[in-house]
């Protein structure tokens, strides 16, 4: 017996000494530019990881497409190829239809709502999905409010969006969004997107304000109508496999300074839609705020189809979160 535990002593002292004997290096991608706060706070993240673990895990950033566009990102981190990604999480409903329910339009009237629902059951649930897909969900950010811009004119109501060409994220939920409010909506990869404005292959796009602004669509845009129409979070993900190498002391670290920088970058977000109103405008663009209901209204037939897909766990949670 005493021999058996001493041989498990020393098996457990040679992972101990493997973990800390070998250091890791993550590669973390993203699509935004690196004045974005998603990378402003990634780098945050990577400087306190490489810090607090004394360098047994580092963080190098790919930000601004340089790993490839967010579908690439997602089949990365599925087969390990990379380690970890900030994505907006719309981006993974092609691996299960069910994570379409982050892009459900006029979920949430206000952020607060939206945080607890993610820091609590919602993004429980959610984490417990991703992990059938080799996912490890550390955190979920913020990719805030969206808001539509074009060249044609104002958007003051849902008939201003009829036939309007409108660029949207590559997944059904958004189109089919866009469709019921009788606009006339294509998906293109985030990375082909200010040419595709130049070249006015679009009309419209919509992103939220940091986007916007980082991106420099106001350069090819005239009108921003702050239709809100959808909150949505991004998540700080890792591989199964990368996350398993790490060591559980370090993995513990990585997870508190994970929900330190969600809160900040939140912070940021949040701050930014306070200062950019004034910024766009300055930058030359023309905007206008919008009475939601008719909105919302137009697109109950898509949360109606939804429904069966999603299911009544996850309906049930954003219903109960958006209440309080």
């Amino acid at each position: 017996m005493k021999s058996n535990h001493k041989v498990a002593a020393l098996i457990a002292s040679a992972l101990l000494f493997s973990w800390h004997a070998n250091a890791i290096e993550l590669k973390l991608g993203h699509v935004l530019p690196t004045s974005h706060n998603w990378n402003i706070a990634a780098s945050g993240f990577a400087d306190d990881v490489q810090k607090q673990t004394d360098g047994r895990v580092s963080i190098k950033l790919f930000p601004n497409g340089q790993l490839g566009n967010e579908k690439n990102l997602v089949e990365g981190l599925q087969i390990g190829s990379l380690q970890a990604g900030i994505i907006g999480c719309g981006s993974l409903q092609p691996i299960d239809a069910k994570f379409g329910i982050v892009e459900l339009p006029y979920s949430w009237p206000n952020r607060q709502a939206a945080y607890a629902a993610y820091d609590g059951e919602l993004g429980n649930k959610l984490e417990t999905l991703a992990e059938k897909y080799r996912l490890k969900i550390l955190s979920w950010w913020e990719n805030g409010y969206r808001h539509v811009t074009n060249n044609r004119a104002p958007i003051a109501g849902p008939d201003d969006l009829a036939g309007l060409k409108i660029r949207v994220t590559p997944d059904k939920m958004r189109l089919d969004s866009f469709t019921a409010l009788g606009a006339s909506p294509a998906p293109l990869a985030f990375g082909e997107l200010y040419s595709a404005l130049q070249q006015r292959v679009f009309d419209a796009q919509e992103n939220p304000l940091s986007i916007i602004d980082s991106s420099s669509l106001f350069e090819v845009q005239k009108y921003l109508s702050l239709t809100g129409h959808v909150w949505a979070p991004a998540c700080l993900v890792m591989s199964e496999s990368s996350w398993k190498r790490i060591s559980p002391q370090d993995q513990a670290t990585l997870q508190a300074l994970a929900d330190k920088w969600r809160d900040e970058q939140r912070r940021m977000t949040r701050q930014d839609d306070k200062d950019l109103i004034g910024k766009l405008q300055e930058k030359g663009m023309q905007i206008n705020e919008v009475d939601p209901k008719p909105f919302a209204a137009r697109v109950q037939s898509v949360w109606q189809t939804y429904q069966q897909v999603f299911g009544p766990e996850l309906i049930d949670e954003v219903k109960r979160y958006s209440a309080q």
